[in-house]
């Protein structure tokens, strides 16, 4: 049986009556042909079962429809699912996507950059935090970043003060003796330290006896579990016989530091009320499901990939008008009540 000859553009002109210059302005500049002609080139395209050459695409015009991400591991859940719902996106917008892991190494990071601009990606998406917005920003490329310092490009973030004192006031309510809010070193400029200042504020304002606990947890899991090992026997031995209040920075930790709790006691003891933050996955699949802030996301990571879109599309413009400042978006968290704080186990 002889190979099927693939379509080219002659042969879509021949069908169509168009010109082949006509038949490169539709798959380039469509908004450049009247709706009637497009619609009778893609009515063409079907009958002739017509398979686009993206690697001569690219070619043609230079544009990749990829998009570059860094993100900083993979073992905190909330990385991956972001990751996950991000890739998603292409079902939406189209574009595909190269990954690196920055593992918090900034020398990394910036080869991967270098390597991703090398793939002529049309965007960058960031979650990673070594590398400061100012060195990104001159990049001169469409970029969004997620949860992290973004003075000089755009960005999505969660509205982190009010989850913080979301989880603040819904372990007051619970009127633990202390309420312990436990972090990594986290500076004003970095929008998870909204956080902080919600739980501060909060305990401030009602007067509640509080402390931060600031730990740099690892990036392995062995790690992890050995520093929450720590934070429980520094708790168990400083607050024994108090009804505390945890409010553990992200769900991955909270949860390790649950499964601490099982393995030391056989159940989570009366004195713990624990309240994650993220919603990832992880908090709904616990062996104890845990009450959290939950991110939404989903929907960050749609607004993030729209966001980096617009950008691009005004680039492939005649005349780009570029952003005059960085458009910032906040998106407002849930709180989500489970076992870890309503006891209903």
């Amino acid at each position: 049986m002889s190979k099927k000859k693939n379509v080219t553009f002659n042969d879509i002109a021949a069908y169509t009556g168009f010109s082949k210059t006509t038949i490169s302005r539709y798959f380039n500049n469509p908004d450049s042909l009247t709706l009637e002609n497009q619609e009778i080139i893609a009515r063409a395209l079907r009958e002739l079962d017509y398979k686009e050459n993206k690697v001569a695409r690219i070619l043609a015009n230079g544009k990749t429809e990829f998009i570059g991400v860094i993100i900083p591991n993979l073992m905190n859940h909330y990385y991956s699912e972001m990751l996950n719902q991000i890739l998603l996106t292409y079902e939406h917008f189209g574009y595909k996507f190269l990954v690196f892991i920055g593992n918090e190494n900034e020398d990394s990071e910036r080869r991967y950059i270098q390597e991703l601009m090398s793939y002529h990606i049309e965007g960058l998406i960031i979650l990673s935090f070594t590398i400061p917005s100012r060195e990104l920003a001159a990049l001169q490329i469409p970029i969004v970043t997620i949860e992290r310092e973004d003075e000089y490009v755009c960005s999505v973030n969660t509205d982190n003060y009010m989850g913080g004192v979301q989880a603040t006031s819904l372990l007051a309510r619970h009127n633990c003796d202390v309420l312990i809010h436990v972090n990594s070193p986290t500076a004003p400029e970095i929008p998870a330290y909204g956080r902080i200042q919600g739980f501060l504020d909060v305990c401030a304002e009602r007067k509640l006896k509080h402390r931060v606990i600031y730990k740099i947890m690892g990036n392995t899991f062995e790690q992890m579990q050995e520093n929450l090992s720590e934070l429980l026997e520094q708790l168990d031995a400083e607050y024994a016989g108090l009804k505390k209040g945890l409010f553990i920075s992200n769900d991955t930790h909270a949860n390790i530091f649950i499964n601490l709790l099982i393995k030391k006691y056989g159940r989570l003891p009366e004195d713990y009320l624990i309240i994650g933050f993220d919603d990832s996955p992880i908090a709904r699949q616990a062996a104890i499901p845990i009450s959290t802030v939950g991110q939404q996301i989903d929907k960050i990571a749609y607004e993030a990939v729209s966001l980096l879109v617009e950008q691009m599309n005004e680039q492939k413009k005649r005349r780009p008008e570029p952003l005059k400042e960085p458009v910032h978006k906040v998106i407002t968290p849930i709180l989500l009540r489970r076992d870890t704080t309503e006891k209903t186990f």
